[in-house]
């Protein structure tokens, strides 16, 4: 039997360029599931995406998923793109099993936590005020530079790390510090800055947004004294305080310290997101 993919439509293409097209998933000519195939515009056209692909149920368990995936790896391949990457529920182990089969590395994991019912206290010592107009654009060029530093190492080219960067301001801080739902402040330890919180809304599935840790700092100065788990606390008060029930947040791989010190909090990875280079 032969497995195939059979466009469902016709091409999109969006006015930043970027493709899409969705298939079904075809064994000698019978549908048995659907596929959607994508480039990333964050990062330009060459980086491809499988953003679906799902088998019904009669027909799993026979290899179908995996001929399909490598089908549209081919399809991405004629995209001229380099690389293609899948975002997997962590407990959809069959799926897991599959993209780990298929040589996909994990690159980053999305974790979600249950926030309490009422806010934590800030361990003594400890306070927090909003960063300041006069302390936002030196604090965007050096998270920005951190942001983009840390896919450069993960095999993007600068230009492609720049382009991210830009897409997460538009996306995320179109109106700098008066943005909505969004809260950048400054953590102080006897009146002395020690870190910084960025948190905002992201749509963690289709449907829900949350309160989103985007990004947290220790200042290198003031590492390795439990000031992590400070911010951390911090940001649960601004999320509840928001209304959020439950605080989202997106780690590297390799990050072992903050891994470990968001799994201590009781947050639970919900995405494996894996990539694959395009030979």
């Amino acid at each position: 039997m032969t497995t195939t993919l059979r466009p469902t439509g016709p091409l999109q293409t969006g006015a930043d360029g970027a493709r899409s097209r969705s298939y079904d998933v075809c064994v000698n000519s019978r549908p048995v599931g659907t596929a959607e195939i994508a480039t990333e515009p964050a990062f330009g056209p060459t980086l491809g995406r499988i953003r679906s692909l799902r088998i019904n149920e009669p027909d799993r368990r026979r290899g179908r998923g995996t001929v399909a995936a490598l089908a549209a790896e081919e399809v991405l391949r004629g995209w001229r793109c380099d690389q293609v990457a899948v975002t997997v529920p962590a407990d959809a182990q069959p799926a897991v099993r599959m993209v780990t089969a298929l040589g996909y590395v994990e690159r980053s994991r999305n974790m979600l936590k249950d926030l309490p019912p009422e806010p934590p206290a800030l361990p003594a010592g400890f306070t927090v005020r909003p960063m300041t107009p006069q302390e936002y654009e030196g604090w965007r060029r050096h998270s920005r530079a951190g942001f983009e530093r840390s896919w450069i190492e993960r095999g993007f080219s600068a230009e492609q790390a720049r382009a991210k960067a830009e897409a997460g301001d538009r996306q995320f801080l179109p109106d700098g510090l008066a943005t909505a739902h969004t809260s950048i402040s400054q953590l102080l330890h006897d009146g002395e800055k020690v870190g910084f919180l960025w948190t905002g809304r992201h749509e963690v599935q289709p449907g829900e947004q949350v309160p989103f840790v985007f990004d947290v700092e220790v200042d290198v100065a003031h590492r390795g004294r439990g000031y992590g788990r400070a911010l951390m606390t911090q940001a649960e008060r601004v999320a509840l305080e928001s209304g959020g029930t439950r605080l989202g947040l997106h780690v590297f791989a390799g990050n072992t310290p903050a891994l470990r010190l968001y799994e201590s909090l009781g947050y639970r990875t919900t995405h494996l997101n894996s990539f694959k280079a395009l030979l």
